[in-house]
């Protein structure tokens, strides 16, 4: 489990898709990405997620305590923090 630490203060993120080809997106961006994905899913949340009523604190802890979203058989949602040179 990555460390809550490594989250604090970046810059961006770093997503990747199958078939697609990388994104960087903000903190703020990559909240609202999940929002929408864990919106189509509440019907079949990850464990870890069902104990949260809320939309908002759903991708929030997804966000900071995983990098990875299991969306169908072999198909994944990946999230690096990356800090990116000015």
């Amino acid at each position: 489990m990555p460390d809550p630490l490594m989250y604090q203060a970046n810059e961006a993120y770093v997503i990747l898709e199958p078939n697609q080809p990388e994104q960087f997106l903000t903190p703020t961006e990559l909240l609202e990405k999940l929002k929408v994905i864990l919106g189509d899913r509440q019907d079949d949340l990850p464990q870890d997620l069902q104990r949260f009523t809320d939309l908002t604190d759903q991708a929030r802890h997804l966000m900071e305590t995983t990098c990875e979203l299991d969306m169908e058989p072999g198909q994944f949602l990946q999230w690096y923090a990356v800090r990116l040179e000015k």
